[in-house]
């Protein structure tokens, strides 16, 4: 019992911290109908729904058909760390960073057993390193590649091209430096290989397919703000329910109360004048910086929802939050993704895998975070 009590906390940290800054709270504010208006059931309703249309994705192994067929075509150790890296980059702008390694990294894991135990031993973490950092930068390009952006472009009201052109820049650095980065590892193994991956025997259903694509669109104009959340929300919940029940066993909960429980708090420190003033002055003008320490402690989904109510600019917190997902492990929870994959090989060093990846996230975030200055 002591032992799955220790695992929920260790598995839901972040849930357990924004429960109990929530609860705290309402010892300052008492509870009252302006709860309520806490909560933004918009981010809510979409994010929700985004979660369970990934989820029927994979569960049709829709993803995996379309890297079976990229991989088949690899002939040496560079192409295979390019294409694995990029496969996450372009991946996540769509299908969020989490879903992006949870889909992909298994895949690495798969080709370096079949490439011999030396090979592995050689290229896993680098290339599952390459593919984290891919996976989070990425998917700062979009407003639905991962949960703060969609939340930050709701709240900030701003058009999907501007939020594009925000961090355009950011995105064009992040793929010339994994371009470079996954070259320069992958001269070092230039032989020939062949990759060989065979379908899984999963249920071919087009008519699932054509319903998934289709409700991706409906929400994707719910997020350009075109159709109304409630409607596309309803639309989506109504017809998962009835054609694909069992995906909504797979939809990330623990997630959406993270979001509702800082919701409840942030909401409940506005009220405060003298917290909401303090935090004001010390945010103002400094939002970017103040995002990407945040995130090192706390994630950057957190830091979104915690500094947002307490700067107008809004921008300047979309790019924060999403360089600051580079860094310390934590920075971004779909980092933790990777090392979980990582920590259940028992050939593989989690010291050696933690030190590359601290060095390889410092050296982007300080290239970022001199691009942020030079834009200034």
């Amino acid at each position: 019992m002591k032992r799955k009590i220790f695992e929920f906390i260790k598995q839901e940290a972040i849930l357990i911290v924004a429960c109990v800054l929530a609860v705290i709270s309402i010892f300052f504010v008492t509870p009252d109908k302006e709860y309520l208006e806490y909560i933004d059931f918009r981010t809510l309703g979409i994010l929700f729904s985004l979660m369970a249309l990934m989820a029927g994705f994979q569960s049709i192994g829709v993803f995996e058909e379309i890297s079976r067929k990229l991989l088949n075509k690899v002939q040496n150790i560079r192409q295979l760390v390019v294409t694995l890296t990029l496969l996450c980059f372009f991946f996540s702008m769509i299908i969020t960073n989490d879903v992006a390694l949870i889909t992909f990294v298994p895949f690495t894991f798969v080709l370096f057993d079949m490439l011999g135990q030396a090979e592995e031993k050689k290229w896993l973490i680098p290339v599952v390193i390459l593919q984290t950092i891919a996976a989070n930068l990425g998917s700062m390009l979009t407003p639905i590649g991962n949960p703060q952006n969609l939340y930050l472009y709701g709240k900030s009201g701003m058009t999907f091209e501007k939020f594009i052109l925000l961090m355009l820049p950011y995105t064009v650095l992040s793929l010339v430096m994994l371009l470079i980065s996954s070259f320069v590892i992958g001269s070092f193994g230039n032989k020939k290989i062949t990759v060989s991956l065979t379908a899984k025997s999963k249920e071919k259903n087009t008519s699932k397919v054509i319903m998934y694509v289709v409700l991706f669109c409906i929400c994707i104009l719910a997020v350009l703000r075109v159709l109304n959340v409630s409607i596309a929300f309803a639309v989506t919940l109504c017809a998962i329910m009835i054609f694909d029940r069992k995906v909504l066993k797979k939809v990330d909960y623990s997630l959406l109360l993270t979001f509702v429980g800082f919701f409840i708090f942030i909401g409940n420190m506005g009220r405060l004048p003298m917290f909401s003033s303090l935090l004001q002055k010390f945010i103002s003008g400094n939002e970017v910086i103040t995002a990407v320490l945040t995130s090192q402690v706390v994630s950057n989904v957190p830091a979104a929802l915690l500094l947002s109510n307490f700067t107008d600019n809004l921008p300047a917190l979309i790019v924060g939050t999403n360089i600051g997902g580079l860094g310390t492990l934590i920075a971004s929870m779909a980092s933790l993704i990777s090392y979980k994959f990582i920590a259940q090989k028992k050939n593989v060093s989690k010291g050696k895998y933690l030190m590359f990846f601290t060095i390889a996230n410092i050296i982007f975030l300080a290239a970022l975070m001199l691009l942020y200055v030079i834009i200034k």
